[in-house]
């Protein structure tokens, strides 16, 4: 068969693509730094300050629309319309939010350069508190008992 492909080499290529995902999931896994949930999440930009404010004008405005891209895109249009003087406000908030995120960070940076691990302080709390789940759990069942 001119062109045509056997079965052996079709299998073959099965194989061969099978390694190549199976080998690419490890490797950006591998790859990937674990993410640390008490670094700070980064300040918004003038825009979101803004829709910040627009999402409840809009809601009280159309308090039956649920679409999340009708509220956007009308908030789009009126931010493409403000003139900078009516934009002023927004920005200056985001730069008191961006002044603000800059101080924490510093902080968050120097204790992990001092080293103390965020996430084994949040492992060691949670277990705390799941240490007191279980004895509020069990003693809220004996006092109904009682009663």
């Amino acid at each position: 068969m001119k062109g045509g492909r056997s079965k052996s080499d079709e299998k073959g290529n099965d194989n061969k693509l099978k390694t190549k995902g199976a080998r690419a999931g490890k490797r950006t896994a591998k790859g990937k730094a674990a993410k640390d949930p008490n670094k700070p999440k980064r300040p918004p930009s003038p825009f979101f300050v803004f829709m910040e404010e627009f999402r409840k004008q809009f809601k009280e405005a159309h308090p039956n629309n649920k679409s999340v891209a009708a509220v956007g895109k009308a908030a789009g249009e009126k931010w493409k319309a403000m003139t900078d003087d009516d934009k002023a406000p927004y920005v200056a908030k985001a730069e008191k939010r961006k002044s603000d995120y800059n101080k924490v960070m510093q902080d968050y940076n120097k204790k992990l350069a001092d080293g103390v691990n965020a996430t084994e302080e949040n492992e060691s709390d949670k277990s705390k508190s799941e240490v007191n789940d279980e004895d509020d759990e069990e003693g809220s069942g004996e006092d109904d008992d009682d009663e």
